[in-house]
This record gives C-alpha cells, sequence and structure tokens, in this order.
C-alpha cells in the first residue's frame, strides 16, 4: 500500500522525497516548504492528479494536521467519489465527504461562460465553513501553473477566497505534476483530466440533475464498450456529441459499436447522437464563442 508519512521526525524535506530530477526536486521541496509552512491544511481534495500529489505532499509535510475533502454534488460522477476516496486511504490521509449545492445557486444553473466561477465560490464557501468547525486557518487545492492561463474563472474564485495553491506558486506544470508523481508511485499519475459533468453541456443549456445523469450514464456505457480513456459526451440540448481522444477515434468506426452507443444515448433522452471527428480538446465547449467573436470582428471590418 502507497503511504504518505514522515520520515521518522525529520522535518528536512530532503529525507521525504526520492530520487528524481533536480528541476523537479526544486518545485517538490519548495511545495513540501510551503504546505509545512502552514501547520495543518484543508485540502480540496477530486481525487484528480493535480489535488492527489497536493494531499500527498500536505501528508508528507503535515502528517495528521492534513485532512483531505472532497464534495459530494451532482456535478461529480459517482465513479469519482468512490475514487477519491479509495486514493485517500492509498496515500492515508485523513478524508472527508461535504456536499456543496452549487445546483441551487441560479447563477450556476443559467450555465453562462463564467459558470465554473460559482461552483469554485461555493465550493470554496463551504471549505471555509468546515475549516473554522476544524480551527484550520488554510485550505489548499491542486491549481497547477498551467491553471493560471487562458479562461479559468474558477481560479479567480478561488483566489478570491483565500484558497491556496502550492503547485501553482512552485511553478509546477501539469507534465511535471504526472512526472513527480510517477515517481512518488501515484497510482493515478497518468490519469486523463476529468472536469465536472457540467463542463460537458453547453453555455445557455440549464444545468439540470437529469442533464448531468443523461451524461454520467452515457459516458459510463461508452467506456463499458469501448474501453476508451480520454472521452466527452458534450450536451447540445437534444444532440449529444462524443469526444474521444484522437488516436481513439477508430475504435468507434464499427456499425455494432456506433448502433449500440446511438441506440443507448437515445435512450437516456438525447435525440440526436454525433461522433466529432476532430477528437477531444480541452475547453472545446469554448469554441462556439470564440468562433462568434470572431464572425462579428469580421463583420465589423
Amino acid at each position: 500500500m502507497l503511504a504518505a508519512r514522515r520520515n521518522g521526525q525529520s522535518t528536512n524535506v530532503d529525507a521525504l522525497l526520492p530520487e528524481m530530477a533536480p528541476e523537479l526536486r526544486v518545485k517538490a521541496e519548495s511545495a513540501l516548504k510551503m504546505l509545512g509552512s502552514y501547520g495543518k491544511a484543508l485540502v480540496a481534495f477530486s481525487g484528480g492528479i493535480d489535488s492527489t500529489l497536493v494531499a500527498y505532499l500536505a501528508k508528507l509535510s503535515l502528517g495528521d494536521g492534513a485532512i483531505a475533502v472532497t464534495a459530494e454534488s451532482p456535478s461529480l460522477p459517482s465513479s469519482e467519489l468512490e475514487e477519491a476516496k479509495e486514493l485517500a486511504k492509498e496515500i492515508g490521509i485523513k478524508h472527508l465527504v461535504i456536499k456543496t449545492e452549487e445546483l441551487e445557486d441560479p447563477n450556476y444553473v443559467a450555465n453562462p461562460a463564467n459558470r465554473c466561477y460559482f461552483c469554485k465560490k461555493e465550493l470554496s464557501i463551504k471549505l471555509k465553513q468546515l475549516a473554522v468547525e476544524l480551527d484550520y486557518s488554510f485550505i489548499v487545492d491542486g491549481t497547477n501553473a498551467d491553471d493560471l492561463h487562458g479562461h479559468r474563472p474558477g481560479a479567480a474564485a478561488l483566489t478570491e477566497e483565500g484558497v491556496k495553491r502550492p503547485l501553482a506558486d512552485v511553478g509546477m506544470t501539469k507534465p511535471e505534476i504526472r512526472e513527480i508523481s510517477r515517481v512518488l508511485g501515484l497510482p493515478n499519475f497518468d490519469k486523463p483530466s476529468m472536469p465536472c459533468l457540467s463542463s460537458r453541456v453547453q453555455y445557455g443549456e440549464i444545468i439540470t440533475p437529469e442533464r448531468l445523469t443523461r451524461i454520467e450514464k452515457s459516458e459510463n456505457f461508452i467506456r463499458s464498450i469501448t474501453g476508451v480513456m480520454e472521452l466527452r459526451v458534450r450536451d447540445h440540448g437534444n444532440l449529444a456529441r462524443i469526444e474521444v481522444g484522437r488516436d481513439e477515434r477508430q475504435v468507434f468506426f464499427n456499425d455494432d459499436t456506433l448502433d449500440k452507443i446511438a441506440a443507448a444515448l437515445r435512450q437516456y433522452g438525447f435525440t440526436y447522437v454525433s461522433l466529432d471527428i476532430v477528437g477531444y480538446r480541452s475547453g472545446s465547449m469554448n469554441e462556439q464563442s470564440v468562433t462568434s467573436s470572431k464572425s462579428r470582428l469580421g463583420s465589423e471590418n
């Protein structure tokens, strides 16, 4: 079993890490020192590789002063919650599950382009309430250096609420997080990113529990018969647009597979089912707004 533990009572962060590339060690040691300076901290723990690394490092540097906290909500696939529980157990960090209520917020339900802001705001507020109850002064999350670029309204909400981001602060990128996690033996070092189910819904389409459920069912079914790793079922109202990793697209070039997927997704509530031939790419829901902006600019010139 993998378990993050202090090396005796040593406060030497160098003794807590295995051999790794010098540039990675510098960043990992810096993150450990930063976490250690907090004394104790709650870790926003989704079970993704970023938050898993933070939880592992927090356990190394803070021991029992580190607590991983996972939010249970309709926008989190049930399989992800169970995986987070198992990961926390494997790391050896205390784990709590709290309920968030972003679907009670009309701003979130309306699904604007900054929807993530309202989700992270709700999460941050619930974490701060828990921190007060437990007498903890610090909350940390897995934001990495790459997350500080592009359309990231959720990061703004976390910053407003004072959530610390040790990985980003030491300049740790996603590829570096994966490599450090591999060296540390974290089991999900190569796990594809898994943002919340609401990220699959076209902006402007109302977020409902039923809509999130059909997305989760659709992705579970497709994975069960194809075994693909990188997958999104994008919800465009009555149209399901399936994105898979570019090197996995050939799995769908089979009449029987296509027929089964179409039948299942129509049963779940979609009228039309399509395969995006471009393949999976992060943030594809933002492409329509970018295209629209370019079109408006072109018409003005």
